[in-house]
């Protein structure tokens, strides 16, 4: 078994500290594992929580396989960034070995677009698979009108590549006009469900993985039970904001 340290921004001491390994295991079945069970952020400095993970992560973790290694790839994730989220895609699309694709418990917003990158893809009846819209926040800068028309144009370019990606794993039939509906609605599929327009194989459900996001309270149909997963994180990140915006406002005064 391989390690790959692994670090995430500590807020006390305002540094990236070490916080364990991510873990290359061989299966039962000589494949590799990789795990993606946090939310999806764009480098090591945005990580709130010891489970999410970076473009960086994984290029690392794929440097330590065999070009050729299958490589079983499990996603429990309420999403993260999207730009982060394509280049994981990408990057694993590129791996040569066969991907086998699990979807523990919800593979929602950028993460479904990171499962489309498995030649495989298995999701059980009780997991959920969420499509919707890429959006943008932003806390730390403020937009003129010309600005954000300029992001809302990427916005549409970010969705024309999401759902070039969807269409390469739909069934047959599917249509661009109705993914690109199903994006704009925000849907929510089960594993049952999301078999009528991609190509995924369903199994038997297994016991529910729990799964935790910042992102959850950000989709317009969320269900509730996953509101009921927000975690601890959520309010220390809010706390941080609310004294950064403090701190701001009171330097412009």
């Amino acid at each position: 078994m391989r390690k790959i340290n692994c670090t995430v921004f500590d807020k006390k001491s305002n540094k990236l500290k070490n916080v364990g390994f991510m873990e290359i295991k061989n299966s039962s079945n000589g494949n590799g594992e990789l795990y993606l069970y946090g939310d999806i952020v764009s480098d090591q400095w945005g990580k709130w929580s010891d489970d999410d993970t970076c473009p960086q992560d994984v290029a690392n973790f794929l440097k330590e396989l065999n070009s050729f290694d299958n490589l079983d790839i499990y996603i429990n994730s309420g999403g993260g960034s999207v730009f982060a989220g394509i280049a994981i895609y990408h990057q694993l699309k590129r791996h040569n070995g066969f991907k086998t694709v699990h979807i523990d418990g919800i593979a929602a917003s950028i993460t479904s677009v990171i499962s489309c990158a498995g030649d495989k893809v298995i999701i059980p009846k009780s997991a959920q698979f969420m499509i919707h819209k890429p959006t943008a926040s932003y806390f730390w800068t403020s937009l003129n009108a010309d600005e954000l028309r300029k992001e809302a144009d990427t916005l549409d370019i970010c969705q024309d590549s999401i759902r070039n990606i969807y269409m390469e794993n739909v069934k047959e039939g599917i249509t661009e006009e109705e993914i690109n509906n199903l994006i704009n609605a925000e849907t929510w599929f089960t594993g049952e469900t999301v078999t009528d327009y991609f190509n995924f194989e369903v199994e038997e459900s297994s016991e529910k993985v729990a799964s935790t996001s910042q992102f959850y309270d950000k989709y317009k149909n969320t269900p509730n039970k996953l509101l009921k997963n927000k975690i601890i994180k959520n309010n220390e990140h809010d706390e941080l904001k609310n004294k950064l915006q403090t701190e701001l406002e009171l330097l412009s005064m």
